[in-house]
C-alpha cells in the first residue's frame, strides 16, 4: 500500500490507508489507546486497541487502518484533519526514541539557547519553528518566480574567492594547492554581480549565501542569506521601485499585516539622523504593534566614514558605490565628509532590511575613491585590478541591493531573532548547532596546508 499523508485522509473516507510518521501524543482511554500520528502535513488521530501498550511519544511508527468521519461532538476544529480520524489494523514500530532533553509542544523561548542548538533537529519538530521553515520557503520560492516574471536570470557565483575589504572581516579558506595563500568565502556577491553586468546580462539575482566574521547579534548571524539583485541602465528610483513592489506582493500573500503606508516614505540620512537620532528608525507609533510593518526607504547616505581608531576614512557602504556627481569635486580635497553616496537602505520597523546603491563603473572614479581611502596604486591593482579592467571593456551604468531573507522573514513570522527561521543558526558565542564548530583539525590536516598553530 502506497503511504498517504496525514491531510489527505481527509478526502478519503472509507478507504483503507498507510500512515508514516511521529507519534506526537499517546493518550489511553480504558480499552482504546488515541494516537496522534504527526507527518509533514499535519497531525491526525488514529484510535487502536491496547496492543500497543509499547508505542511512545517520538517513536516513528507506521499505521494501516480505514478512514473515519469523527462523530459531531467530537470534531476537533484546531486540527485540519480534526473532522476525521483512522481506525488502526495494524501498527508497526520503525524505530524508537529515547525520551526528548526538551518538550517541543511549548514555543521553546524558556529553554537554555545551547541545549536547543545542541538538540536543533529536535527543536526543529516545534510547531513554530516548522512554520516558520515553511514560511521562509514559501517566501523565497515567490521571491524566484516574482523575479523571474520581471525578467531576472538566478545566476551563482563563487562561494570561494579573493579576500578584499568590504567592511568586515573576511572567513579565510588556506589553499592545499598553493601553500600560503587564502581564499575567502564570500562578504556578498558584489564583485561578481557587477562583472555579470559586464557580461550583458542586465538583469541578475541569486538567493545568496553570505559570511561576514563580525559581532552576532539578534539580528545578525556569521552566514545569512540575501536576495541579491544587480540590473544594468536603470536609476535608483527604478531600483526601489522593483524591490518595493516585491515586498508588497510577498506581505500580501504570506502576511496577514499591513503596511504602515504605500509607497514607501522615503527620507535622506541627514532627515532621519536629525529626526529620529538612527539611520534605521521605527516609523510605528506603538512600537510592540506586531501587525504593521512601516516600511521606510533611507537615501543619500554620506560616502565615508572617519575611523578614529585606525585614523582613515572608509566607505560607509562599499568602495563600489557610486558618490553623487555633484560632489565627485570633493574626491580633490580633504573633506570627503561632505560627499554624499547614491545609496539607499530599506528599513522596516527599526530593522535594516536592504542595503544598495548605484554603483561606480568608471576606472578612473574608482581609482580616486580608493585612492582617498589610503590605498597605494599596488594595492589597488592586487586587490581590484580585475574589476577595473573589465571596466574599459564597455560597462554598462548599473546598480542593485541585497535584501535580507533572514530579517523579513523573522518580521513576517513575529519572531524577535533571526536564530527563529534558520534551521542550524549559529549561537551567540559563534559555535553552529549540533556539529560543534570551529573544532580543532588534526596535525596531518594542518601540515598537508602548511599550517603551523603557534
Amino acid at each position: 500500500m502506497v503511504r498517504t499523508l496525514a491531510l489527505d485522509c481527509n478526502k478519503k473516507i472509507g478507504q483503507e490507508v498507510k500512515l508514516c510518521g511521529w507519534v506526537n501524543t499517546r493518550r489511553d482511554h480504558g480499552k482504546l489507546i488515541f494516537i496522534d500520528l504527526r507527518d509533514r502535513s499535519g497531525i491526525i488521530q488514529t484510535v487502536a486497541d491496547q496492543g500497543t501498550k509499547e508505542v511512545r511519544p517520538e517513536f516513528v511508527i507506521e499505521i494501516e487502518g480505514q478512514v473515519a468521519r469523527r462523530p459531531k461532538e467530537l470534531v476537533n476544529q484546531k486540527l485540519e484533519t480534526g473532522e476525521v480520524e483512522v481506525k488502526a489494523k495494524t501498527i508497526k514500530i520503525l524505530n524508537q526514541a529515547q525520551t526528548l532533553p526538551f518538550p517541543i509542544d511549548t514555543p521553546g523561548l524558556d529553554i537554555e539557547e545551547e541545549l536547543r542548538l545542541k538538540y536543533r533537529y529536535l527543536d526543529l519538530r516545534r510547531p513554530r519553528l516548522t512554520a516558520n521553515l515553511k514560511l521562509r520557503h514559501k517566501v523565497v520560492n515567490f521571491a524566484r518566480n516574482w523575479l523571474d516574471k520581471e525578467g531576472f536570470t538566478e545566476i551563482e557565483t563563487p562561494i570561494l574567492t579573493k579576500a578584499t575589504p568590504e567592511g568586515a572581516r573576511d572567513f579565510l579558506v588556506p589553499s592545499r594547492l598553493q601553500p600560503g595563500k587564502f581564499y575567502a568565502l564570500p562578504q556578498s556577491p558584489q564583485q561578481y554581480k557587477q562583472l555579470l553586468m559586464v557580461a550583458g546580462f542586465e538583469k541578475y539575482y541569486q538567493i545568496a549565501r553570505c559570511l561576514r566574521d563580525e559581532e552576532l547579534r539578534s539580528d545578525r548571524q556569521l552566514e545569512f542569506t540575501q536576495f541579491d539583485l544587480e540590473m544594468s541602465f536603470v536609476t535608483q528610483d527604478e531600483i526601489l521601485d522593483v524591490v518595493e513592489r516585491m515586498f508588497c506582493a510577498i506581505v500580501e500573500n504570506f502576511s496577514q499585516k499591513k503596511i504602515f503606508k504605500k509607497p514607501f516614505p522615503k527620507l535622506t540620512y541627514n532627515e532621519v539622523i536629525k529626526k529620529y537620532n538612527s539611520d534605521k528608525p521605527d516609523l510605528r507609533a506603538d512600537k510592540n504593534d506586531k501587525k504593521t510593518l512601516a516600511f521606510l526607504w533611507v537615501c543619500d547616505f554620506p560616502m565615508y566614514e572617519w575611523d578614529k581608531t585606525e585614523k582613515r576614512w572608509n566607505s560607509m557602504h562599499h568602495p563600489f558605490t557610486m558618490p553623487k556627481l555633484e560632489h565627485l569635486k570633493y574626491l580633490e580635497t580633504e573633506d570627503l565628509g561632505r560627499i554624499k553616496a547614491q545609496a539607499y537602505d530599506l528599513v522596516c520597523n527599526g530593522y535594516e532590511l536592504a542595503s544598495g546603491s548605484i554603483r561606480i563603473v568608471d576606472p578612473a572614479i574608482q581609482e580616486k575613491i580608493f585612492t582617498a581611502m589610503g590605498y597605494k596604486k599596488e594595492e589597488v591593482q592586487a586587490k581590484f585590478g580585475h574589476l577595473l579592467t573589465a571596466f574599459k571593456y564597455g560597462a554598462p551604468p548599473m546598480g542593485g541591493m541585497a535584501p535580507s531573507v533572514d530579517r523579513f522573514v523573522m518580521l513576517l513570522a513575529d519572531e524577535e531573532n533571526i536564530r527563529e527561521v534558520i534551521a542550524f543558526p549559529v549561537s551567540s558565542s559563534g559555535q553552529t548547532a549540533v556539529m560543534d564548530a570551529p573544532s580543532k583539525v588534526d596535525e596531518k590536516t594542518l601540515k598537508e596546508l602548511k599550517i603551523k598553530i603557534k
